[in-house]
């Protein structure tokens, strides 16, 4: 330090001021929790998830788009999926749901919102226990934030009494 208060001589003696240091070290401390914080595209946590296929739904025979991994694997039993609600493979990362008599669909078991695994299937809904978002087990569609993006379709077909991924 010079014997002004508050500066500081460089090595090339330049005289820089304390509030310039202070404020360069908060831009840097800022920067570096704006990293930590990640991202909330729901494209990231889909991206982790092999069974999250992004196909689109177009009702022939049960299929809901293309899947990925896993194909031809037996999921569960129509009867395993009651009518009204669904069934979590967290383990496939897949969730299967039986939105009136017969009809089944599939949707990534990954919270578009923060990535949580969805918890539960109840009242025409598919809930994450993380956020309390809700999507429509018909269809996927955000019915309660805090998620804004549809739970992506997962392809399955139903065979007899068999569910599998497509």
């Amino acid at each position: 330090m010079t014997g002004t208060q508050g500066t500081a001589s460089t090595a090339t003696g330049r005289t820089v001021a304390r509030r310039t240091v202070v404020a360069a070290a908060g831009a840097v401390g800022l920067g570096a929790a704006l990293v930590a914080c990640g991202s909330d595209d729901p494209a990231d946590s889909a991206a982790k998830t092999p069974a999250a296929g992004g196909g689109t739904d177009d009702g022939a025979n049960g299929d809901s788009g293309s899947g990925e991994g896993g194909q031809g694997e037996v999921l569960a039993k129509t009867t395993d999926i009651p009518e009204g609600g669904g069934k979590v493979f967290e383990d496939k990362g897949v969730v299967v749901t039986q939105p009136t008599a017969g009809e089944f669909k599939a949707f990534s078991s990954v919270c578009t919102h923060s990535g949580c695994t969805v918890g539960s299937i109840s009242n025409g809904t598919i809930n994450c226990p993380c956020h309390g978002s809700q999507f429509d087990a018909a269809n996927g569609s955000v019915k309660k934030g805090p998620a804004t993006k549809p739970l992506p379709a997962t392809a399955i077909t139903v065979e007899g009494d068999s569910i599998s991924l497509a």
